[in-house]
């Protein structure tokens, strides 16, 4: 006899781990974990058809927190992994957790790799600006002036700017959030997992530890409506507390401003329209920085004409397989110019 079960809803429950969270108290990573566990039981995922994968560092112990397949591999090396994950199983939902150090120092080659290849993955990058797992040295976007065991004098060196980075690295999808951002994050959770490719997700992240308070007046609830732009696509670029400021292109320049609704006849049609398929607005956006701007969160760039790099390997070698429908691995190894060596 034969009996059909209905598919059971799953609950965020349904992906945690038995396994004993070990992050510092006050870690944004509680929260960013959370975050992707209740998204994946609201979008109806499976358990059985996830995979994380992830390098080193703090947030590299996602995967052992997530009732999923998951893989924690070596220091920067987990996009190499997930692009073999992903070309041998197409129909997985991959994801990549990694960390500023450990996806833009060790592991920048292969995460500019995987970028301009566009792998149908997501790619969450905690961004806490500093090494946590290795006690605090400065990381590939600390800020100038960061005083740390390998910077006691304070960095000189200019931090990078993971989404300005990743656009330049050919990225057909860019997005920032932050760890405590209950409804925001998920939502670009979602934007992620939806796109046709990598959706490359930064996610401004606290160390309580090494480099407490990074991002507590950005983050601070009172702060949000003025340092912080939500930007949506198709509507205008407003802020504020009651949404009375807006940005605007300064006349004779590709530059913004600042401007203030009602002040020298100023109106809503007067403030510029967010384009999430407009490359160069994408990167103006990511680059405002405060106190004169406010910081931009959200989807800055997504390419709907986007094509995933496994889509595009698959139909190649199906091309191959009809255009020679009797080859063998074993006779292309035996072609062309051979030697028999005998006794």
């Amino acid at each position: 006899m034969n009996i059909e079960v209905a598919d059971q809803k799953l609950t965020f429950k349904d992906f945690a781990t038995d396994q004993e969270v070990r992050w510092c108290p006050g870690c944004g990573d509680y929260a960013i974990l959370k975050a992707v566990q209740r998204t994946l039981a609201d979008v109806g995922a499976k358990t059985e058809n996830t995979v994380f994968v992830s390098g080193i560092g703090c947030s590299s112990r996602f995967p052992h927190y997530m009732e999923t397949y998951g893989f924690h591999t070596i220091h920067g090396r987990a996009p190499s992994f997930a692009t073999g994950i992903k070309l041998a199983n197409p129909d997985l939902d991959v994801w990549i957790i990694t960390g500023d150090g450990d996806g833009f120092s060790i592991g920048g080659n292969h995460m500019l790799h995987i970028l301009r290849r566009n792998l149908d993955t997501q790619i969450l990058l905690f961004n806490n600006k500093i090494y946590g797992l290795t006690k605090g040295q400065y990381s590939p976007t600390s800020d100038v002036g960061t005083r740390s065991p390998s910077t006691p004098m304070g960095s000189i060196d200019e931090p990078l700017e993971p989404c300005a980075t990743a656009l330049g690295a050919g990225a057909r999808f860019v997005a920032r959030s932050y760890d405590v951002a209950a409804k925001h994050l998920p939502e670009m959770l979602v934007r992620a997992r939806d796109f046709n490719g990598t959706g490359f997700v930064e996610i401004l992240q606290n160390c309580p530890v090494f480099n407490d308070g990074q991002f507590d007046e950005l983050t601070n609830k009172k702060n949000v409506a003025t340092l912080q732009l939500q930007v949506e696509h198709g509507q205008p670029l407003l802020f504020g507390n009651d949404k009375e400021l807006g940005l605007q292109v300064k006349p004779g320049s590709f530059e913004l401003q600042v401007v203030t609704l009602g002040e020298n006849g100023i109106a809503v049609d007067d403030i510029l329209v967010h384009d999430q398929h407009n490359k160069a607005l994408a990167q103006i956006l990511i680059d405002m920085k405060g106190p004169e701007f406010p910081t931009a969160m959200g989807v800055f760039y997504c390419d709907p004409e986007a094509t995933g790099y496994e889509t595009n390997v698959h139909a190649q070698l199906e091309a191959a397989r009809e255009a020679k429908p009797g080859a063998t691995l074993n006779a292309l190894m035996r072609q062309g110019r051979t030697w028999t060596i005998g006794s």
